[in-house]
């Protein structure tokens, strides 16, 4: 099978080309909006998803393709909202517009915005940002193709060792904090993520490739609350203390999600643990492997606002 993973030198990318390229052959389109170079062993194409001549340009060599390429996470996508949609949506309709064979799309479980209950593909969404939006617009315009949809949990760990680590997620930056101030500061806790370690999205995507499926799946390994999160921080960082702050956080999104509908359609059930990810980042931090967790490559959000996209 010949695979174009569009965005796959990314956070998300590195794990899903290690995985893919095992069994397939894989071609990595990229804009390298994060990175300098790009060093694996696999076909790279230098290029903007915005650069549509030369996208399509090559869409017919590809029997799948795994579209990951995206502004991603809340506070990155509000820095400028006409460029996270034209990004995060119009990208994607040229694709549909332009690809007729099968595509695997990656969106987010924050189209649920803030719910009560364990909420499935079939409940109400309810963006609250700019990121979450642009992400369930373009579920809509693939609502007609051969897509494969994958709204994601949040994520978590490290997917491979060549792409950057994201410390912008709460399970990678707490356990950072720990280590480094002894101190995790939690504003609010009760506020339940439904967590995924960033590999299991390269695990689902490798097992479902070997199905006809396509729709939308939730993709999440298990819920939890921050303050549990936290606590589980707690048991592998010694002497760190949790502080607690009865405020309201920042970020209004509060859901729980159930992915039942791809185990029982796929026989696919994400099995990371929470654990693995908190050693993998202890073990960066614990031996000096990263220089400065404020370098803002680190966070989408920083990185854009010092750098910017053009």
């Amino acid at each position: 099978m010949n695979i174009l993973v569009v965005g796959g030198a990314g956070y998300v990318g590195g794990g899903i080309v290690d995985k893919l390229s095992k069994d397939h052959e894989v071609t990595v389109y990229d804009s390298l909006i994060y990175e300098t170079s790009y060093r694996k062993k696999v076909n790279f194409i230098l290029g903007d998803i915005r650069d549509s001549s030369k996208l399509n340009s090559i869409l017919s060599d590809f029997d799948v393709v795994v579209w990951l390429a995206a502004l991603v996470g809340d506070g990155a996508c509000a820095i400028n909202p006409e460029l996270t949609h034209e990004i995060n949506t119009e990208s994607v309709k040229n694709l549909v517009q332009n690809f007729d064979k099968r595509i695997v799309f990656l969106s987010t479980c924050s189209v649920y915005g803030a719910q009560d209950g364990i909420l499935t593909e079939a409940s109400d969404t309810n963006p609250l940002s700019e990121y979450a939006s642009s992400k369930l617009k373009a579920e809509e315009h693939l609502k007609d193709s051969n897509a494969l949809i994958f709204r994601l949990g949040t994520l978590f760990g490290i997917s491979d060792e060549f792409s950057r680590v994201r410390l912008d997620l709460v399970v990678n930056i707490l356990t950072a904090k720990a280590l480094i101030d002894k101190k995790i500061s939690v504003f609010g806790g009760d506020q339940w993520r439904p967590l995924l370690h960033v590999n299991d999205v390269s695990n689902a995507i490798s097992h479902c490739l070997n199905t006809d499926v396509t729709g939308i799946y939730n993709l999440h390994y298990k819920n939890y609350k921050i303050i549990d999160i936290a606590k589980e921080i707690e048991k592998k960082v010694k002497d760190v203390e949790v502080e607690v702050t009865p405020m309201s956080f920042e970020d209004a999104r509060n859901y729980q999600v159930s992915s039942q509908k791809l185990l029982d359609e796929t026989g696919f059930e994400a099995s990371i643990e929470l654990i693995k990810g908190v050693n993998e980042i202890y073990d960066l931090i614990f031996h000096n492997r990263i220089k400065d967790i404020t370098d803002p490559r680190y966070s989408n959000q920083n990185f854009l606002q010092k750098f910017g996209v053009s």
